[in-house]
C-alpha cells in the first residue's frame, strides 16, 4: 500500500507535467505531419514495431474496416479473427476470448488505459467501449504483454478512439458518418466523429446510437444436446428472448499539437440497456462517465526521445432490473488508472521503453443477488522492454514487477480480509530474417497474475450464469510459461503468418462444476442452482494460428485474392479438459478489390467440440457462408455503400466458449446494409 500511495502522486505529476509541457510547445509550433504507418503497432511496444517484424501475434482493425463494420459489441466484432472468439453472452454483453482465455486474463483497454468497468467480473457485464467509437483496434494474442501487467496474461484488446488527437487533421477537418441497418434483429445504428483544427488546437466530437430487437434464430434457442440431457421440449420461437440492446454514447476531447508533442483531455458518457438471456424478463442498464488526459513531449537530444503520460478516471454503474420499476442488484466500479512511459532514442537498432503504472478501483455490489462483496483493488507496477534489431537478426527482452492488494469483507464475515501479491514477469526472444520478406522469431515468456476479486470472494447465486459461484480467499497467483514460434512472410503475391505456442500454467485458476447443487426458497418456490467453485490446478495450453493470402489475378488496381485462416487450441488441466475451450476453426475467402468496388465470399467452418470439462455439454460443428460488398459510386472516394449477407444458409450455430451456448445460438440469416462518408 505504501508503494501505491507513493506512486500515485508521482504518476499524476508526470502526466500533468507532460500535458503542460506539450501544450506550451504547441503555442508556437507549426503544423505537424502525421507520419504513422498503418502497420505500425504500439500496443505492447510503446516505441512502435511493424507488424511484419513483431514477435508477438498481433491483429489490427483499421479505420477503413471499422467504417463498414457491423454494429456489434467488441467481442462479436472480433470473433472469427484467428485466435479470437466471442463470449457471446447475447448482443448486449460480449467480451473477446483470446486463445480460449477471457475475463480477468484478457485486458480490454482504451488508448492503453484500462476501462475501469466491471466487465471482467461477469460475462453479462457489458464492455464500456464500443467499436463504433474507435478509429483503430489493436489486438495482441498471448502473454507477451509486459507493458500492461499480469491482468493481460492472455492478451490485450486496445481500442484507440482518437478522442484526444495526436496530430492536426489534414486540411483542418477530418471525420466520418456511418448509418446502417440489419434484418435479423431490426437493428439500426448511426454514428459520427470529427476532428476540427483551430490553429494548433484540435477539437474532437463523436457520438453513436444503436438499437436492436431480439434476434432471430433458425431453430429453437434450446440446443438438441440440452433438450436430450434435461428431457425438455425444444420450442421453435424463432427468436432468442432477452437479446435486445440499446446504446447511446458521446464524447468530446481536445488537444494542443506542436512539433514537440501534444497534450489534451477528453470526456465521454455511455448509456446502455440490454436484455439478459439467462433470466426471462431481466434487463440491465449501464452508465459510465469517463475523463481522460494524455500527452507526449518529444526531446531533441539525450537518451530518451519522448515522455508519454496518460490518466483515466471513470464512474461505472451496472443495474439489473427484474421489474421495470424495481431496480435489483447494482454493481458500481469507480476508480482511476495512470501510466508514464519513457521511450528510448534509437541507438544503432536498439529501441526500448521504461514505464510505471498504477491503478485503484472500488467495486461495490448491492442487492439480493450480489454474489460478491464490495472490494478495493490497488496496484502499482514498473516495467522495461528492450529490442535490438541488427537487420538480419535481433533480440527482445523485458521485465516487469507488480504489487497488487485486494481487500474486502467476505460475505457473511465480520472483518476485512486483505490479500497482497508480488508478481514478476519476464520475456526473452530472438528473431532472424534469413531472406527478403521472411521473418522468424522464437520467444520464451513467464508471466504471473494475481487472482481477481471475483475469484477470491464470490459467494452466492450468479443469476446471469445460473450457478452458485464460490470463490477461494486462499488462491495464489497463477503463473504461465509460454514458448511461441512466429513466422511472417511477404513475397508480394503470396503472404502469410504463423504462430505456434505451448503454455504451461502453474496454479491455473478455473471455475469448475462441483456436481453439487444448492436450494433456495423464493416465495414458497424451491430453486436449485449447481455449485461452481474457483480452484487451482496445473494446465497446458497448446495451439496455433495461421493466415495465408495469394493474389491469383491482378490488373492495375483490380485484384482477386484467395485467403485462408485456421486456428486451434487444446487445453488440459490436472482435472481434465479446461472449461469452454473453442474448437478448431477454418476460414476460406475469395475477394475482389478495386477502386470503386470490393466483393467478398467467405466460408467459415467451426468444428465440433467434444473435449469438454466434467458436466459440460459438447457443441456441434457448423459452417457459415457470408457475402459482402462495398461500392464507391462517386468520384469522391469518401462515400461508400456497403452490404453484407451473413449466415446465408440460415444454419444453427453455437459458440462453445459461451456460458449460454445451449440456450442462445448465434443469429440466423442476416442482411446488413449501410452508408459511410469519410471526410
Amino acid at each position: 500500500m505504501t508503494a501505491l500511495r507513493t506512486a500515485r502522486p508521482l504518476l499524476l505529476a508526470a502526466v500533468s507535467w507532460t500535458a503542460l509541457a506539450g501544450a506550451a510547445t504547441a503555442q508556437s509550433a507549426g503544423p505537424v505531419q502525421d507520419d504513422r504507418l498503418d502497420d505500425i503497432i504500439v500496443t505492447g511496444a510503446p516505441f512502435g514495431i511493424s507488424q511484419s517484424a513483431s514477435i508477438i501475434a498481433t491483429t489490427v482493425v483499421d479505420e477503413e474496416a471499422l467504417a463498414t463494420a457491423p454494429a456489434a459489441t467488441l467481442g462479436d466484432l472480433l470473433a472469427g479473427t484467428p485466435g479470437l472468439r466471442s463470449s457471446s453472452f447475447a448482443p448486449g454483453a460480449t467480451r473477446p476470448v483470446i486463445r480460449g482465455l477471457t475475463g480477468p486474463r484478457v485486458q480490454v483497454l482504451t488508448n492503453g488505459i484500462g476501462l475501469i468497468d466491471a466487465s471482467s467480473v461477469s460475462p453479462d457485464h457489458q464492455v464500456a467501449a464500443d467499436p463504433a467509437e474507435a478509429n483503430r483496434i489493436e489486438i495482441v494474442r498471448g502473454p507477451s504483454t509486459l507493458v500492461y501487467g499480469g491482468s493481460a496474461i492472455g492478451g490485450v484488446v486496445n481500442v484507440l478512439d482518437g478522442r484526444i488527437p495526436e496530430a492536426l487533421p489534414e486540411g483542418g477537418l477530418e471525420g466520418r458518418l456511418v448509418a446502417q441497418g440489419s434484418t435479423v434483429d431490426e437493428g439500426t445504428s448511426f454514428g459520427g466523429r470529427a476532428d476540427i483544427a483551430f490553429g494548433n488546437f484540435v477539437l474532437h466530437l463523436d457520438a453513436v446510437t444503436k438499437e436492436a430487437d431480439d434476434y432471430e434464430v433458425p431453430s429453437s434457442p434450446i440446443s438438441r444436446r440440452l433438450a436430450d440431457a434435461e428431457g425438455i421440449d425444444r420450442d421453435r420461437t424463432g427468436v432468442v428472448p432477452g437479446s435486445f440492446s440499446e446504446l447511446d454514447a458521446w464524447g468530446i476531447g481536445g488537444s494542443f499539437v506542436g512539433d514537440r508533442g501534444f497534450a489534451g483531455v477528453s470526456y465521454k458518457e455511455t448509456d446502455s440497456t440490454y436484455g439478459v438471456v439467462a433470466e426471462e424478463g431481466v434487463f440491465i442498464e449501464l452508465e459510465q462517465q469517463r475523463f481522460d488526459a494524455r500527452g507526449e513531449l518529444r526531446f531533441d537530444t539525450g537518451p530518451f526521445r519522448a515522455l508519454r503520460g496518460a490518466f483515466g478516471q471513470a464512474d461505472y454503474t451496472h443495474t439489473e432490473f427484474e421489474d421495470v420499476d424495481e431496480p435489483g442488484t447494482v454493481f458500481e466500479s469507480d476508480g482511476w488508472e495512470a501510466r508514464a512511459d519513457l521511450i528510448q532514442r534509437d541507438q544503432n537498432g536498439w529501441n526500448g521503453a521504461i514505464g510505471v503504472q498504477a491503478l485503484s478501483r472500488d467495486l461495490l455490489a448491492v442487492g439480493d443477488e450480489a454474489y460478491i462483496p464490495g472490494s478495493t483493488t490497488d496496484e502499482a507496477g514498473v516495467y522495461t522492454v528492450q529490442r535490438w534489431d541488427r537487420g538480419s537478426y535481433g533480440f527482445e527482452g523485458g521485465l516487469r514487477y507488480d504489487r497488487r492488494t485486494v481487500s474486502a469483507t467476505p460475505i457473511g464475515g465480520t472483518s476485512e480480509l486483505e490479500r497482497e501479491y508480488d508478481n514478476w514477469s519476464a520475456s526473452g526472444a530472438v528473431f532472424l530474417r534469413p531472406s527478403e520478406g521472411l521473418f522468424l522469431g522464437l520467444s520464451l515468456t513467464r508471466n504471473e497474475r494475481a487472482p481477481s476479486e471475483t475469484e477470491l470472494f464470490a459467494d452466492g447465486v450468479h443469476i446471469a450464469t445460473g450457478v452458485y459461484e464460490l470463490g477461494d480467499t486462499d488462491l495464489d497467483s497463477e503463473s504461465v510459461t509460454t514458448l511461441e514460434g512466429t513466422l511472417h512472410y511477404d513475397g508480394g503475391r503470396l503472404r502469410g503468418d504463423l504462430h505456434v505456442y505451448a503454455s504451461r500454467y502453474d496454479g491455473f485458476i478455473d471455475l469448475r462444476d462441483t456436481g453439487l447443487e444448492i436450494e433456495f426458497d423464493e416465495d414458497g418456490e424451491i430453486e436449485e442452482f449447481p455449485i461452481f467453485a474457483y480452484l487451482q490446478t496445473d494446465a497446458d495450453f497448446r495451439g496455433f494460428e495461421a493466415e495465408i493470402a495469394y493474389d491469383i489475378w491482378a490488373d492495375g488496381n483490380r485484384v482477386v485474392t484467395l485467403e485462408g485462416a485456421i486456428d486451434y487450441v487444446d487445453a488440459d488441466t490436472d482435472l481434465g479438459p479446461a472449461s469452454r475451450i473453442p474448437p478448431l476453426s477454418l476460414t476460406g475467402r475469395v475477394k475482389y478489390g478495386s477502386g470503386p468496388l470490393d466483393l467478398g465470399l467467405e466460408v467459415r467452418h467451426v468444428a465440433e467440440q467434444d473435449e469438454v470439462a466434467e458436466f459440460e455439454l459438447p457443441t456441434d460443428s457448423y459452417t457459415m457462408v457470408n457475402l459482402s460488398g462495398a461500392w464507391r459510386p462517386f468520384t469522391d472516394p469518401g462515400v461508400t455503400l456497403f452490404a453484407e449477407a451473413r449466415n446465408l444458409t440460415d444454419t444453427e450455430a453455437r459458440e462453445h466458449v459461451s456460458f449460454l451456448k445451449d440456450i442462445a445460438p448465434l443469429p440466423g440469416r442476416n442482411l446488413r446494409f449501410g452508408i459511410a462518408y469519410r471526410f
